[in-house]
């Protein structure tokens, strides 16, 4: 058993065209994760997959490996899923699906992902998830929330804030679900070929798939949250946090 990652980028997004080109501190955002994921001593090979020879020619251009696939997914999942094929990966290796827009993403999370996937052979799926500290995060719907059972397994995903707390006076924990996920490469064969949910269409969150299919989805949390790239503004919000690190 091996441990790959894809990293999905698409050039064309309603909200930020060619935001895996973006510059960050004169670098292009998709080397920053990249980088970042190649870090990892999980990895055995780190891949990103496009359907944009202008992202294919960046990553090359800095050294990475690139992998062309189809232009007509629905889902950064499908796009990984034809990219691992094509690498002639086994059954039993595990996928980390690591989304192009996280360059502040912590390499140490890779392997607090892997971990479950690793103990337990039975596991499908696993992501994480984050404890979220302002109500701005909880009520921005671009982050996605999350909650789980006791044994911390996904009971659903939402961009609303959940749990609704009834009783203005009280309080809970709520997670930020953190955008990367541990797949089977014999799961995510299989799930790709699932339909598309009711609550996946209404939430856009292709992992309510998982969920409206009956498989289990285990929540690690984690210490670190990840800061997402979802609009040109953020991106200065990242130059700052990378202009402070040491």
């Amino acid at each position: 058993m091996k441990v790959f990652a894809f990293i999905p980028a698409r050039f064309h997004s309603t909200r930020f065209p060619g935001k895996p080109l973006a510059l960050i501190l004169d670098k292009p955002m998709i080397q920053h994760v990249y980088e970042r994921a190649r870090s990892s001593n999980e990895l055995s090979e780190v891949y990103v997959a496009t359907d944009d020879e202008r992202i294919l020619k960046c990553v090359q251009g800095f050294g990475g490996k690139g992998i062309m696939t189809g232009k007509g997914h629905r889902s950064g999942t499908d796009r990984v899923w034809e990219a691992a094929r094509k690498t002639g990966l086994e059954p039993d290796d595990i996928v980390i699906n690591i989304q192009g827009d996280q360059p502040l993403l912590p390499p140490s999370v890779i392997s607090e992902l892997v971990l479950p996937l690793k103990e337990d052979s039975s596991l499908p799926m696993a992501t994480l998830k984050w404890k979220i500290r302002d109500e701005a995060d909880l009520l921005n719907p671009n982050h996605v929330k999350v909650v789980t059972d006791r044994e911390g397994y996904a009971l659903y995903f939402s961009r609303s804030a959940i749990p609704f707390v009834r009783d203005r006076h009280g309080k809970t924990a709520c997670y930020k679900h953190l955008g990367i996920y541990g797949y089977r490469m014999a799961f995510l064969a299989r799930f790709t070929r699932l339909p598309k949910g009711v609550l996946e269409s209404v939430e856009s969150l292709e992992q309510l798939r998982a969920l409206e299919n009956g498989f289990r989805i285990k929540v690690v949390e984690t210490p670190f949250n990840s800061i997402e790239v979802d609009v040109p503004a953020d991106i200065e919000k990242v130059e700052k946090i990378l202009r402070a690190t040491p």
